[in-house]
């Protein structure tokens, strides 16, 4: 069975019996309104019928640029969505907890110090109760040098432990019901920025669908791959090139006042912009090498865009993969190559920005965590908290931040989830405030009165 969330039956456990059973999805108003957004995104971009030429889609969700961005101004923000549950407690690990290691028999990494196990088996230890998995071996100089940390036992109000509820609630930034906003915290908080910013790439996804932290965005434009964002020439006498088509173009939608033709001038100002920047030809520097993975390819195209200084505001990423309900392995297996992927490409990210990391700060987080047992199916169900990564010049790295709950049966959630101790409004209200100059944090996320977690300067 793939490791897929999407194809995931929701109720949050599996066994070797009903865990192959695909239930339901998606319900039929979820599809139709992502179906919707992704209509709508695609005739936004086509100019009303015109037909772009585009890529296989890649993980790079989505960037928001400002041109003439100064160095003294707020961080450019890079938000990574790990979709389908990341399991937390094997990736940052709890080593000193005994019901840890009771827990998961099979699935569980040795304690630094357990000189019975092989090294290749042991987390890294980080400090002296927590462990980093081997495979994010990576991302330890970053962690020592002070500019990654962690927060654990991190999580939602969501208690529903499905897919589609918990990411929406995560992504729109307040509870999902029917009281709430279907407006994306991203795009509340682009609203809310003190900057002006009239860039025609402000935002952007590189996706088939808005991700739902930017539904709401004005102006959001939709693209599969910046590469390939171009326009077709179609075969109509008198245009036989893309430039006579984009001056075609320009004169049919330059004077009008409808709203396609407003698409239409902000669909071209997009390809002007772009056309500044090539991907295919940007080389990463200080000798990073991003992994030849989706996520890899993602970064890079983030790197040339901030290299090329063309103003990138925000840029969101996603990772899929992580619903780790069959065979997640130990240190080897499926979710180590999974944690191996994120950490190399965020090591070379991390390398090829060098100094310029000290106004960048990465979020990575996923909806929820895995439960603390181990299943029968040797995997992890829907769990409730889970582990924020942090990196940048502005993180108060080298820690693991957030209250610790325990591990103990007493000490869990429901039928044996990692108690949340720190709601991730708290971290995302602490990047906007001491990070991405928006002061405003009580209107990007409603109802919510933030407390500071101290994981930002």
């Amino acid at each position: 069975m793939p490791n897929d969330w999407s194809s995931c039956d929701g109720r949050g456990w599996a066994s070797t019996s009903d865990s192959l059973q695909t239930g339901p999805n998606m319900t039929s108003g979820e599809s139709q309104e992502r179906g919707l957004s992704r209509r709508q995104a695609v005739l936004g971009a086509a100019l009303g019928g015109l037909a772009w030429a585009s890529a296989p889609r890649t993980s790079l969700a989505q960037l928001a640029v400002r041109p003439n961005r100064a160095e003294s101004e707020a961080d450019l923000l890079v938000y990574v969505f790990l979709r389908g549950g990341m399991d937390g407690l094997n990736a940052v690990i709890p080593c000193a907890e005994d019901d840890y290691h009771r827990s998961r028999p099979a699935l569980r990494l040795a304690s630094p110090k357990d000189r019975g196990a092989a090294q290749a088996d042991r987390a890294i230890d980080l400090d002296g109760f927590f462990g980093l998995h081997p495979a994010l071996a990576s991302l330890h100089p970053i962690f020592e040098q002070g500019r990654l940390g962690f927060v654990h036992a991190v999580g939602s109000g969501d208690q529903t432990r499905s897919h589609f509820e918990a990411m929406a609630t995560v992504e729109r930034g307040q509870p999902n019901d029917l009281t709430g906003s279907a407006v994306g915290w991203l795009a509340r908080h682009l609203a809310l920025s003190p900057t002006e910013n009239g860039s025609p790439l402000r935002a952007v996804a590189l996706s088939s669908m808005m991700p739902d932290s930017l539904r709401g965005a004005t102006g959001a434009s939709a693209i599969t791959n910046l590469s390939e964002f171009r326009l077709d020439v179609p075969r109509v006498a008198g245009i036989s090139s893309e430039r006579s088509l984009r001056d075609t173009l320009a004169n049919l939608y330059g004077h009008g006042t409808d709203a396609i033709a407003h698409a239409g001038r902000e669909t071209l100002k997009v390809i002007d912009s772009l056309a500044r920047v090539d991907p295919a030809q940007y080389r990463p520097q200080n000798g990073a090498a991003y992994p030849a993975s989706e996520l890899g390819g993602a970064l890079k195209q983030v790197a040339c865009l901030i290299h090329a200084n063309v103003g990138l505001e925000v840029a969101c990423l996603d990772r899929g993969g992580w619903d780790t309900h069959f065979a997640q392995g130990s240190a080897g297996g499926l979710l180590a190559s999974q944690l191996a992927d994120v950490g190399d490409c965020l090591a070379a990210f991390d390398r090829d920005m060098a100094a310029r990391m000290k106004r960048i700060s990465v979020v990575v987080m996923t909806e929820f965590g895995r439960r603390l047992h181990e299943n029968s199916a040797l995997g992890t169900d829907h769990g409730r908290g889970s582990v924020m990564m942090l990196m940048g010049g502005g993180v108060r790295g080298g820690k693991v931040h957030g209250a610790w709950p325990g591990l103990m049966p007493d000490k869990l959630d429901g039928p044996g989830d990692l108690r949340v101790t720190t709601d991730y409004r708290d971290v995302l209200s602490e990047l906007l405030a001491k990070r991405l100059g928006n002061n405003k944090a009580s209107e990007v996320f409603p109802a919510h009165l933030p407390r500071s977690i101290g994981a930002f300067a």
